[in-house]
């Protein structure tokens, strides 16, 4: 009646093992590491680049306790482990003066950071520890404003050159277009070309409000257009700022937006402040341009240049020497994705604004066989990321191949749809949290859960007895599988996170309440310790279900609604509803049939005291 076949009890040793193995990592704590990443779209850093850094800090005496060469991010990133902060640092100062000899133009991120110290057979197995927030692992949090004058001016001077350029293919003459604050105005020499002007430019830039002014018509920005614009320009800084946190190797940071112009940005573990300043406070602009057939093939530095074009720098210092007029540049890029062309080559398919591909198609016309370069800009430097002969003539669709992988490829179409600011921020809160804080907030929490739990511990077996031990040892299982859960879930823990795992404990164990007073009232009943044991579990399994499923609900609707701390409680209060219901009920009973189930002649359970109608006084623990 009260025996699990075997593949049950495997079912939960085999949990246990999986729990266990989850688990362990969080308990080795991190050890520092120094992080080396690409400074540059066009370096990549490979394994050749793990052994690079290998030799040179053999050649300096540091022998790292690790190394890890990690593929996320734009161009992937070599991590070494260290097991003092003092050779970490001494690793950091080592590979900058290497691998950067000019730190003025820096080809290398190099990074402190924070590593797991787990040991490397738990490494293999991707257990790795649970991310911590940045109240508990300290770190640094940026809030960030938004110019959003910038961004319209930008806008506005964009919208201005198309106006020049749809007034001359519809052949109307103008004496010129100013721009004055957020106002736009088109001159012209009498009011029938200003009227014609204006129904063109009306319907064709709807984001402007053209009157009439005499001769001339000026143009402002709708509400709509504008609210449009800075939207668009938050969200596509919040985008490029994901991008950017992926070359200090954050795990699981924070960036979202904070009213209508700011942005937050946490980087938990961040040791290094200066370069995650330096990192997201980078402007990054993209720009296509044709390149110059009157140059010198491979021009040298102080080889003259033809007027009008400019020396640039490909991939490993290649000289590309393109001109100064730009077709057009990152803001007009709607979507770019990886692809492969009609020869199976690796390309990337780019789409462009209605604007830019008028632009383009007029330009790509008239230079049917001639090569045209995209060039990344950073902090005033331009580098050429690929430069492509033009087949045919281009639209707002077009597709670049060059000499690259597939996963080349990849990198360039995620530069090109997140690789420049869409206007310019500014730093206006800087606040650093020690690793003392967060190991103060640390102990805390770990405190708050550990007394939590002794003193249902203590509760359970003085009321329950022997099934109240049943009870604790399932309610220890309960919160070694939800930390293991989170830890293979890679989830953030916070403050608040902490906070839902000791509610979480305090409601499973009402589903261990829940048996035992069951099988108390079967006994009262008259049942047999076996049949009440057994009725017991059963009866008690619906009344749990549905008071779980209920708070699930309610966890769900906080996961889905809630931002920031919210989500973090929310993420554990429903996993931590999942693990109970699996060791309250099914672990649990499977030790209580394990204790009881093989005892076919049961006279008694210790089960606390049971109250029987009609007695005037306790019954006893044997039934």
């Amino acid at each position: 009646m009260n025996r699990y076949p075997l593949w049950k009890y495997l079912v939960i040793l085999v949990a246990l093992a999986i729990g266990i193995t989850y688990t362990l990592p969080n308990f080795f704590g991190e050890a520092p590491a120094v992080q080396v990443s690409s400074a540059k779209a066009t370096v990549k850093i490979d394994l050749a680049m793990q052994k690079q850094i290998e030799q040179i800090l053999a050649q300096n005496n540091l022998q790292p306790d690790g190394m890890f060469f990690d593929l996320n991010g734009q161009s992937g990133s070599v991590k070494a482990r260290f097991r003092t902060p003092d050779e970490q640092l001494k690793a950091k100062d080592i590979l900058t003066r290497t691998l950067n000899p000019d730190a003025s133009d820096a080809t290398y991120v190099v990074a402190l950071n924070l590593l797991s110290g787990s040991p490397r057979w738990l490494t293999a197995m991707h257990a790795l520890p649970m991310y911590l927030g940045l109240d508990l692992r300290g770190g640094v949090h940026f809030l960030l404003q938004v110019d959003m004058k910038g961004a319209v001016d930008k806008k506005l001077d964009s919208l201005a050159g198309d106006a020049r350029t749809l007034l001359r293919d519809k052949g109307i003459r103008h004496g010129g277009i100013d721009r004055d604050g957020e106002r736009l105005t088109v001159r012209f020499n009498s009011a029938d070309d200003a009227a014609k002007a204006r129904a063109i430019l009306a319907d064709s830039l709807r984001e402007l409000a053209f009157t009439p002014d005499g001769n001339n018509i000026t143009g402002v920005f709708t509400e709509a257009a504008r609210k449009a614009v800075q939207d668009a320009a938050v969200k596509q800084n919040i985008t490029t700022l994901h991008n950017r946190v992926n070359e200090l190797g954050v795990a699981e940071p924070v960036i979202q937006q904070q009213g209508a112009d700011r942005i937050v940005v946490q980087l938990p573990g961040v040791q290094d402040t200066a370069k995650a300043k330096d990192i997201i406070g980078r402007t990054a602009t993209l720009e296509a341009r044709l390149a110059d057939p009157e140059a010198p093939r491979n021009p040298r530095p102080g080889d003259p240049i033809p007027f009008g074009s400019e020396l640039f720098t490909q991939g490993n210092g290649a000289p590309v020497v393109l001109k100064k007029q730009v077709i057009f540049t990152g803001d007009r890029i709607e979507s770019a994705s990886a692809g492969f062309d009609q020869n199976q080559r690796p390309s990337v398919n780019i789409k462009l604004d209605a604007q830019g591909g008028r632009v383009l198609r007029d330009v790509s016309r008239e230079n049917i066989g001639k090569p045209m370069g995209i060039v990344l800009f950073e902090k005033g430097k331009g580098e050429v990321l690929t430069v492509a002969t033009i087949q045919s003539e281009l639209g707002s669709s077009f597709q670049i191949t060059g000499s690259y992988s597939t996963e080349a490829a990849n990198d360039l179409a995620l530069l090109l749809r997140a690789g420049s600011l869409a206007a310019p921020m500014e730093i206006i809160e800087e606040r650093t949290i020690g690793p003392s804080l967060g190991a103060d907030n640390i102990k805390k929490g770990f405190d708050s859960v550990a007394y939590g739990f002794g003193a249902i511990a203590v509760f359970m077996m003085l009321y329950y007895m022997l099934f109240g031990v049943f009870s604790v040892a399932a309610l220890a299982v309960n919160l070694l599988l939800l930390v293991a859960v989170l830890s293979m879930l890679q989830a953030t823990l916070t403050l608040p996170g902490i906070a839902a795992i000791a509610l979480v404990l305090g409601m499973a164990i009402d589903a261990n309440v829940l048996i035992n007073e069951r099988i108390r009232e079967e006994l009262r009943a008259g049942a047999s310790p076996q049949m009440a044991i057994s009725v017991g579990f059963d009866r008690a399994w619906a009344t749990i279900l549905d008071s779980n499923v209920t708070t699930l609900i309610a966890g769900l609707a906080l996961l889905a609604f809630g931002s920031g701390p919210v989500r973090g409680f929310a993420v554990v209060h429903c996993l931590g509803i999942m693990t109970s219901m699996f060791s309250a009920v099914f672990f649990n009973r499977g030790l209580v049939n394990l204790w009881y189930g093989r005892k076919k002649k049961l006279q008694s359970v210790a089960i606390g005291q049971i109250w029987k109608p009609g007695s005037d006084s306790q019954g006893t623990v044997a039934k």
